[in-house]
Parts: C-alpha cells; sequence; structure tokens
C-alpha cells in the first residue's frame, strides 16, 4: 500500500489530527503537539492505510535574509519502514524549499537528541557542528540564530552548540534502522546532551542550489 505524504497550514489541523499523530507514538504528547501547531506554520504527514506514519511541523522563511527550512519538530514511528518515511517527510521539506527559494542556497536545521536523527540530514553538506571540524564565526552566528528561532537562546552554549536544558519543545524523534553502524565520532557529539533534562543539540546544514533542484523533485 502506497504512502500519502501531505502538507497543509497549522492553523488548519484538527484536533483528531492531532489525536492520530499522538496515537502514532513516538515522544510527543497532545500539550506539546498544540503548541506545535501554534508555532509553526506547516505540517507534514506521512499516511499509510488511514495511519499516521510520521509527521513535522516547519517552517520556510528567511533569517538575515538567507533561505531556512526550520523543523520545529518531526516524529516516524518505529516501524519496519521508518526509513522510508523519513525519507518521504525530508523530500517534501525539500519539495517545498525549492518551490519557496528557486535558485537559492538552503539553510536546514533542527533539534537533535541522538546521533540517530541525523539520517534525515545525510544529504546535506557542510553540517555544524561535525567531527574534526572547529566551527568558525559565522557558523557559531548560525547556531546562535537556530537557538533564537527555536526559543532556547538563554541556555544555548555557542561553542558546543548544546542546549542544556529546557529544550525539548521540539526535535527530530528518529530510531535509526542502522544505529549499530554510526561512527563514534558522530555519537561523540553528543557526549555533552543531556535529554532527561530537557537537553538537545542544535544542528544545521546546507543544501546548494543544484542539489536542492534534484532533492526537491524527488517528491
Amino acid at each position: 500500500m502506497s504512502v500519502e505524504v501531505e502538507t497543509i497550514d497549522c492553523a488548519a489541523l484538527t484536533e483528531a489530527q492531532l489525536e492520530d499523530m499522538v496515537a502514532m507514538g513516538g515522544s510527543f504528547d497532545m500539550e506539546r503537539l498544540v503548541k506545535a501547531k501554534e508555532d509553526w506554520v506547516l505540517c507534514t504527514t506521512s499516511i499509510e492505510a488511514g495511519k499516521v506514519q510520521g509527521f513535522t511541523f516547519s517552517t520556510l522563511e528567511r533569517i538575515g535574509g538567507t533561505p531556512c527550512v526550520l523543523l520545529g519538530l518531526m516524529s516516524v514511528k518505529r516501524s519496519s519502514k521508518r526509513d522510508q518515511i523519513l525519507k518521504g517527510l525530508m523530500a517534501e521539506a525539500f519539495h517545498r524549499a525549492l518551490m519557496a527559494f528557486p535558485d537559492e542556497d538552503v539553510v536546514v536545521g533542527s533539534r537533535f537528541v541522538s546521533a540517530e536523527g541525523l539520517e534525515a540530514f545525510k544529504q546535506l553538506t557542510e553540517l555544524i557542528p561535525r567531527p574534526g571540524h572547529r566551527a568558525v564565526g559565522e557558523e557559531r552566528a548560525w547556531g546562535r540564530r537556530l537557538a533564537r528561532r527555536f526559543g532556547v537562546d538563554a541556555q544555548y552554549d555557542e561553542k558546543t552548540f548544546i542546549v542544556a536544558k529546557k529544550g525539548l519543545s521540539g526535535f527530530l524523534d528518529h530510531e535509526s534502522t542502522k544505529a549499530d553502524k554510526i561512527k563514534p565520532e558522530i555519537a561523540e557529539l553528543f557526549s555533552g546532551v543531556n535529554p532527561a533534562v530537557g537537553g538537545c543539540l542544535i544542528i544545521h546544514g546546507w543544501t546548494m542550489t543544484e542539489d536542492l533542484l534534484k532533492l526537491g523533485k524527488l517528491k
């Protein structure tokens, strides 16, 4: 059975749709989804046989004139098809970005609690932070901008890109089927992250114009 991916305005979400997202399982309860509906502009759902398999709350906007895809919250059902579902949600995000920002390089940013979620960003370039790379001024500036946009700048450390606490109003919630293949140096990025107290890591990357032309047509 095919998977249907659809994006609507968050303002159009019904209580029943939010309840379906909660019923899917994952890390987000109704309270956080109601807040996400208020905080973000677009909601993308992945549906199979009438059941929610994954969803994203996001926005497309410019920060300092630069086009951005901000993934405020994403969750993928822990099923055997979760890699496919994640790919479909990201393909929709790239497609929307291509429609909104043709012929431009685009920043994509989100919050993470583990290295498994980074599977969503595997098609991006110049991830910050990343192993073996010392972030420079403008890269750190982007971390600060995103922390401010996510509303967690008071708890954010610009040297480590870590939000120490109160950062889990939204993040990229995904359990990889290939967790055993995550490189130790990638996992090490999260050594200072403590999700138990609301800690997370803010990561951003770029999709260049020529790449977005390809990624945005995967839909």
